[in-house]
């Protein structure tokens, strides 16, 4: 295959190696950087022996961003410890928007909580449908050993069962969180404890959000017209909202429902405190 070719190929592959290297990475800048070193170790391998191009290159993508994820691990623990959340200021906010979209930015949230292995397997499996003796092989761990591995991502990002507590739970955050959206100011009211109560921590109220409220009257207004990028996750096995713009965590808000209403919320954006959160997504 000539040169112009195979530039070719690799474009019209480009798209599926960006959303590849994206859920791997949580990252637009470094999946791009990703699938460029692809195409540099495509421009300099024998094209002539790949038969399956989309697949070879799927493959040093999945290993270039195991790679990364290594690193990246390695650097946090040196630095400020395990799990840190990844930093914000995305390079193409729109693009990267979109992407988040298209993945949830809650499960992005939950994926960067997975160890690099697991990560892999499960994306490449769960969302790729690769057959788990492929992923092997760019783990170097046996076809039994990545099947566990993903099992084990399954259970972290799906933490919890959609009991009937959850559901009741969720109804009533997601109705909040559409009325906030809508600029509802009355449903957001009749979703409130008349006493609720909410407070942040120092991050928090650095990000421009008030220390303390009081009252459903207060707290409505303080949500009204807002949450765009909200969605309902679940902390350390608890009813929380996640605030995650482009999937990038920005803080949570932990909920305690009482009689089917909001009674209180804790805002957290202390990145020690939200690196120490399990968090998952209800299973559908």
């Amino acid at each position: 295959m000539d040169e112009r070719n195979l530039a070719e190929r690799f474009e019209a592959d480009r798209p599926h190696l960006t959303q590849v290297a994206y859920r791997m990475l949580g990252s637009l800048a470094e999946a791009e950087d990703a699938v460029q070193d692809a195409w540099l170790r495509l421009s300099r391998a024998d094209s002539g022996e790949v038969g399956n191009l989309t697949g070879w290159l799927t493959t040093v993508v999945a290993r270039i961003c195991l790679d990364m994820l290594r690193k990246r691990k390695s650097r946090r623990e040196e630095a400020t410890g395990p799990g840190t959340p990844e930093p914000s200021a995305p390079p193409d906010a729109g693009r990267e928007s979109e992407l988040a979209d298209s993945v949830g930015a809650a499960m992005l949230i939950v994926l960067q909580a997975l160890e690099p292995a697991e990560r892999i397997a499960f994306v490449l499996h769960d969302m790729f449908d690769l057959p788990f003796d492929e992923i092997a092989s760019i783990l170097g761990r046996s076809p039994d050993a990545t099947r566990q591995l993903a099992s084990r991502a399954r259970r972290r990002v799906r933490g919890a069962p959609k009991t009937e507590d959850v559901r009741a739970d969720r109804a009533v955050i997601d109705a909040f969180l559409d009325a906030a959206r809508a600029g509802n100011f009355e449903g957001l009211l009749a979703l409130l404890d008349p006493q609720v109560a909410m407070q942040a921590d120092e991050a928090a109220v650095r990000l421009g959000g008030p220390r303390r409220l009081a009252g459903s009257a207060a707290v409505a207004k303080a949500f009204n017209g807002r949450a765009q990028a909200a969605r309902f996750i679940l902390a350390d096995g608890a009813p929380a909202i996640l605030v995650a713009p482009a999937g990038r965590l920005l803080l949570m808000l932990g909920v305690r429902l009482r009689d089917g209403k909001i009674a209180a919320i804790e805002a957290i954006a202390d990145p020690e405190r939200l690196a120490k959160t399990a968090f998952a997504l209800p299973e559908n």
